[in-house]
């Protein structure tokens, strides 16, 4: 490929302004001091590996999940003390003195528990004034490695829900709940496994680590330039190829990452300068590839830790979530791509040159890097039932092989190191975060607000479930400003799922939908992570990119209120009844997509937008439900196909418009 060169070194100089912008948070260290921090990194990489393959049975030592999870919790927190500055402005080639008690802090209140566990599973309600102490100075080291990680949001937050378990007799009506002492709430938050002990770490010490490690190995083995290359010889040639290669690259490597920013800081480097080149405005090119990277949360069949989490709420396998996710995922998709294939159109966008295209020969020859680890993670997971971190574990040894028999692709021992050290960097952030979000769990848990808010949603939204969706919407945008989507789920999985179950909503459909709106965080301004990566990226001005990625998002935001209604999406339900309902809502979210740009073979005006927005929304209903969902999907589908071959046959009369005019930007082409 001709441009290769290029794209490497901007994907060099991209990589080279992230260690500088993180220059202000992370330490450079060196000597001993570096190797003690590295190995802070590794070490919990390693005890999650090692866990993944129940290495403690083949010494014949007994460990309790608890005890485990607690290890992870010390060594992230250590690692992230030592690793991560207190200030911005303080020295960042040593670790201070104060860090260095920090850190062995924090391995003394897990030491603990790791050590003691047995004992204090017979005595969680024993408020023993040790116990009571390390508590304590438990949630405030994690609240403090948190403030370094994210800012003061989630810190807040967290003190908010421990105040009211402690005063919640002093908030007015339905809101009131008995006090709990002080004594008790660090107790409990310290030592219950519905608190800091709970789901989210767990969640994140068995399995996440491992899918990271995945991730990370498939990168040292050069997977992301052939997810990339792949893209480019399957759509570059077509109109606004660019763009379309943005869409595909980011769902093939959301199907190993999970993660919105990493889709961003691998693909938008290649993409985001070839969209700019083939005539994609900077801002448009950043929000294209902010949101096809986000999908990545919700494309199976790794799809970030709240996922996990919703196994893990709901007590299903992981596998049946992946099973209902698919077909969601898909339609996020094929609206994102609509959008930019109507959006060239409108434009007069060519595809990227034949010359420019990569070989097809040397790319194929690649395609083990990808495929072979990819098949072990769906079998092990889906066929052979294997604990979700044991799987991730198996592709990532498999990424390794596939990579050490591949001359082009083999890495060096420097290149797996760096894998590993920031695979530890990640876990340790999750389980700081994951933590953090422990202490919100055992605080709503304490006071009892977790079995009240249903009551208290149900009061205010009576028996309208279209009306607590959009206040469970509301609350998952704005919670979504400033906080991560694994914290919004956790949070509302707890508070508002049970009264969309109440109201008659199925619970997969319910968690489903939550996951959803909180998703929305990486693309919903003013804090949205994935916009604010690719804008930088581009060198574009935030508030544009944010609008636009709103709109090539908004089957995110549209989808999940069509879950309760059409069960088909989520793969519940005959065969026939999850094609039609997967069909009709092709239709609804391609027609939404005409909407939204303004040109379906000509420019629409904004009556005939509206109506495909409108049609497009009805058509999305599943026929299966009722009456009222049978015949807004009859006459959606019947609209749609009159006002298609409308402007179809008007198109064909008139000729082509010129493309003169963008409809988002409002400016000339």
């Amino acid at each position: 490929m001709s441009d290769l060169g290029t794209t490497e070194a901007q994907a060099s100089r991209v990589a080279g302004a992230e260690e500088e912008g993180d220059a202000g948070r992370i330490r450079r260290l060196s000597g001993l001091s570096r190797g003690i921090g590295q190995a802070a990194f590794v070490l919990p990489v390693l005890a999650a590996a090692l866990w993944a393959v129940e290495a403690q049975h083949y010494v014949g030592v007994l460990i309790f999940n608890e005890q485990f999870l607690a290890a992870m919790l010390g060594l992230g927190l250590a690692a992230t003390f030592l690793n991560v500055k207190a200030r911005t402005a303080e020295p960042g080639d040593r670790v201070p003195v104060h860090d260095w008690i920090l850190a062995a802090g924090a391995l003394v209140v897990t030491g603990y528990v790791v050590v003691n566990f047995r004992t204090l599973v017979h005595e969680l309600s024993s408020l023993e004034p040790l116990r009571i102490g390390l508590g304590v100075l438990a949630v405030a080291l994690i609240a403090e490695a948190t403030r370094r990680l994210i800012g003061w949001t989630l810190v807040v937050v967290a003190l908010f829900f421990i105040l009211y378990a402690r005063f919640g007799d002093l908030m007015p009506g339905v809101f009131a709940v008995p006090p709990s002492s002080w004594e008790r709430i660090a107790v409990y938050v310290y030592l219950d496994t519905n608190s800091i002990l709970g789901t989210p770490l767990n969640v994140a010490a068995n399995t996440i680590a491992t899918f990271i490690l995945f991730g990370a190995i498939l990168k040292a083995v050069k997977g992301d330039t052939f997810i990339t290359d792949l893209a480019m010889l399957g759509m570059g040639r077509f109109r606004g190829g660019p763009a379309k290669v943005s869409v595909g690259a980011s769902t093939l490597f959301g199907t190993v990452s999970g993660s919105a920013v990493s889709n961003v800081a691998i693909v938008g480097p290649i993409s985001i300068p070839m969209m700019e080149k083939a005539g994609y405005p900077r801002q448009h090119a950043a929000a294209i590839e902010a949101v096809a990277s986000t999908g990545g949360q919700i494309m199976p069949p790794v799809m970030g830790i709240t996922a996990f989490l919703m196994a893990d709420f709901l007590s299903i396998p992981y596998s049946t979530v992946v099973l209902a996710a698919l077909l969601p995922a898909i339609l996020y998709y094929v609206a994102v791509f609509v959008q930019v294939d109507l959006e060239a159109a409108a434009r007069g966008l060519k595809g990227v040159p034949r010359e420019a295209l990569p070989r097809w020969a040397p790319t194929l020859r690649r395609l083990h890097l990808l495929l072979v680890p990819l098949a072990v993670l769906i079998w092990t997971i889906m066929f052979a039932y294997w604990s979700p971190g044991r799987a991730g574990l198996a592709a990532a040894g498999t990424a390794l092989v596939m990579g050490l028999i591949t001359p082009s692709a083999r890495p060096g021992l420097r290149v797996l190191w760096n894998a590993v050290v920031s695979t530890g960097q990640t876990v340790a952030n999750i389980l700081v975060l994951t933590a953090i979000a422990g202490v919100v769990i055992g605080a709503i848990q304490l006071s009892g607000l977790g079995f009240s808010m249903s009551s208290i949603l149900l009061a205010l939204a009576g028996d309208e479930v279209i009306l607590i969706l959009v206040m469970t919407g509301l609350v998952c945008v704005i919670l979504g400003m400033a906080l991560p989507t694994a914290v919004i789920y956790t949070m509302l999985a707890v508070l508002v799922a049970p009264a969309l179950v109440q109201l008659g909503v199925d619970r997969l459909a319910a968690h489903m939908f939550i996951f959803y709106m909180g998703m929305l965080s990486m693309i919903t301004p003013p804090v949205c992570f994935a916009t604010f990566t690719a804008a930088s990226i581009a060198r574009a001005p935030f508030w544009p990119t944010a609008i636009a990625g709103m709109r090539y998002g908004i089957a995110a935001y549209l989808l999940p209120f069509v879950f309760p209604w059409s069960p088909g999406l989520l793969m519940q339900g005959g065969p026939v009844q999850v094609a039609l309902a997967f069909g009709t809502a092709c239709i609804g979210v391609a027609a939404i997509a005409a909407g939204l740009v303004g040109f379906l073979f000509r420019p629409l005006g904004l009556v005939p937008r509206a109506l495909f927005i409108a049609l497009g929304l009805a058509a999305m209903l599943s026929p299966f439900v009722g009456t009222a969902t049978l015949i807004a999907n009859v006459v959606g589908l019947a609209g749609l196909a009159l006002m298609t071959a409308g402007t179809w046959i008007a198109a064909r009369r008139d000729g082509p418009a010129p493309a003169t005019t963008t409809t988002v930007t409002g400016r000339t082409t």
